[in-house]
């Protein structure tokens, strides 16, 4: 008479394995015994989740979503007597439209994304509009108080992009990520709100982008039949065409929270940053911006106006297999703050170092033409209001057609307006405030840990 116990194994450069014991015991009743004990001791990880409601996205990356799904996920989960309802997405937006509406989360312990970091936007979007509809939050207003999403969510990666779970987990491998559901992992995450005038436009948890990775997006959009290799031909044409924007980009700095130079990792179960954010982002008065005027009161908020090649917001190192420190290395997770990249009016060598810098071990910030902020919030508008803008106030048609003019105009001196970029989308508008919402979310995960913990196994 045997048994066998499957097991976690940890490797190095961070991936998981499954491994497994098999026990011999002289007598079928014996064996029950050990069984019912063991049993009986895991039922006492509460954390770990019995239900998962899981969507699958067929046409991401290289369409290996059902694949890899299928022969690396599931039997996992059946093995650990883990329910999955699962939902193979048919358009655009239907996870999101699903859970929003139809889904009964009461049955359910978590959300789990088959697909790349659109698809876990999808995810994000869903789960959180939720949250906020059941609860009567109006998102629509910048300083409404979120509700935190009570399930977690979980990646399995299989798309162009896996951002999210590279920097969350330290790899993107569908295996370890699976265990990090399994054994009941939990990672807050913050989450950053956008809104245009009073209208919320999406939410954040990786990238804001604006100028130059806001125009390989838009570029690499009308490329999708290339496949990944879009975003590097749209990449090399960006720099070529080596554009900056003007405007005025104002924030609201983060006290005690350290700086983004300070070197300061996010890691698993050593972030002193993220474990004392529950404490400190108890609800608090907020100082709202009113925008150039700090007269009257509001002198915390910090005011730029200049010429830039990109602005970026970091939520999260935002590291990948190409730049393995990320956009900001020392970025955090969870301690209620994004990091604000601002790359000024530069020259095609000085911002090649830049962009260099991303993918070796030197300080991507120690340049003259870049400053870094760590901040709560932070509000970004453009020299000249975009037509859009123009066309919400009521201008008649003679302001519209010299707006168009001007950007015309313009344009050629480099000072047109660029593109946000939110976690792979381009927004719709130009002129954005953000906040950013401590710990709103939860994944599957525990954060990067050290590869020294790696070696040790387990």
């Amino acid at each position: 008479f045997f048994f066998a116990v499957f097991y976690v194994r940890r490797t190095r450069r961070r991936l998981w394995h499954c491994g497994d014991v098999t026990f011999h015991c002289t007598s079928q009743g014996l064996c029950e015994q050990w069984i019912h004990v063991i049993n009986e001791q895991l039922s006492l990880f509460t954390n770990r989740p019995k239900s998962l409601l899981v969507y699958i996205n067929p046409y991401g990356g290289r369409r290996r979503g059902e694949h890899v799904y299928q022969q690396k996920v599931a039997p996992l989960l059946r093995r650990a007597c883990i329910s999955a309802d699962v939902i193979v997405t048919k358009r655009a937006n239907h996870a999101r439209d699903h859970l929003t509406a139809e889904a009964d989360l009461d049955k359910y312990d978590g959300v789990v994304c088959v697909g790349g970091d659109g698809m876990f936007s999808e995810i994000l979007h869903g789960l959180i509009i939720r949250t906020q509809t059941d609860h009567g939050v109006d998102r629509d207003r910048a300083d409404s108080e979120l509700v935190p999403c009570s399930l977690r969510v979980g990646i399995i990666p299989a798309g162009s992009t896996d951002c999210i779970c590279f920097t969350t987990v330290g790899t993107s491998d569908a295996v370890t990520s699976a265990l990090h559901i399994i054994v009941g992992n939990s990672q807050p995450m913050d989450v950053c709100s956008v809104h245009h005038d009073n209208s919320f436009l999406r939410y954040s948890v990786s990238l804001l982008g604006y100028g130059f990775y806001g125009d390989v997006l838009g570029d690499s959009e009308k490329k999708r039949w290339l496949g990944p290799a879009r975003y590097d031909l749209a990449g090399v044409k960006t720099f070529l065409n080596h554009k900056h924007y003007e405007g005025t980009i104002s924030f609201l700095p983060a006290e005690n929270k350290g700086t983004p130079r300070d070197k300061l990792r996010c890691r698993s179960g050593s972030c002193r940053h993220c474990l004392h954010s529950s404490q400190e982002m108890k609800p608090h008065k907020k100082k709202k911006f009113r925008g150039l005027d700090t007269s009257d009161g509001s002198h915390n908020w910090s005011v730029i106006h200049g010429k830039f090649i990109a602005i970026n917001a970091a939520s999260m190192s935002c590291a990948c297999p190409r730049s393995p420190k990320g956009l900001s290395p020392s970025a955090h997770l969870a301690d209620g703050t994004t990091d604000l990249i601002l790359v000024r009016k530069c020259s095609h060598l000085d911002f090649f170092r830049h962009l260099l810098r991303h993918t070796n071990k030197n300080d991507q910030f120690d340049h003259s033409f870049v400053e870094v902020h760590r901040v709560r919030e932070f509000h970004f508008q453009p020299r000249v209001r975009d037509l859009a803008s123009a066309g919400d106030s009521g201008e008649d048609e003679t302001s519209c057609f010299a707006a168009t003019c001007t950007r015309r105009a313009t344009r050629h001196h480099g000072t047109s307006h660029g593109r946000w970029t939110c976690d792979g989308e381009i927004l719709p508008h130009t002129a954005i405030h953000v906040s950013v919402h401590g710990q709103l979310i939860r994944l599957f995960a525990r954060g990067i840990e050290e590869e020294e913990e790696q070696q040790l196994g387990s």
